[in-house]
């Protein structure tokens, strides 16, 4: 299987076991990541073409993909 790029341990690598604490304590967050996860694999089979789609969807997917990091970097900052 080849390195899917982008996954949050690496964007996040100090703030690891926060993110394992939040998905055990906060049902929002682990939504979030689980989406972020699943989203990423999508844009990763596109950049791939694995699952080859559309130049617009594959946008579409990476902005929605920023979104989600953005809210996930939120919350892990949060005091």
């Amino acid at each position: 299987m080849s390195h899917t790029p982008h996954e949050l341990n690496e964007e996040f690598p100090d703030m690891i076991e926060k993110m394992a604490e939040l998905k055990q304590s906060d049902a929002h967050f682990a939504k979030l990541a689980d989406e972020y996860h699943e989203l990423n694999r999508a844009v990763h089979r596109a950049e791939t073409n694995v699952e080859p789609t559309d130049q617009f969807n594959e946008e579409e997917m990476r902005k929605k993909r920023a979104v989600l990091k953005d809210e996930i970097y939120r919350m892990l900052t949060a005091a």
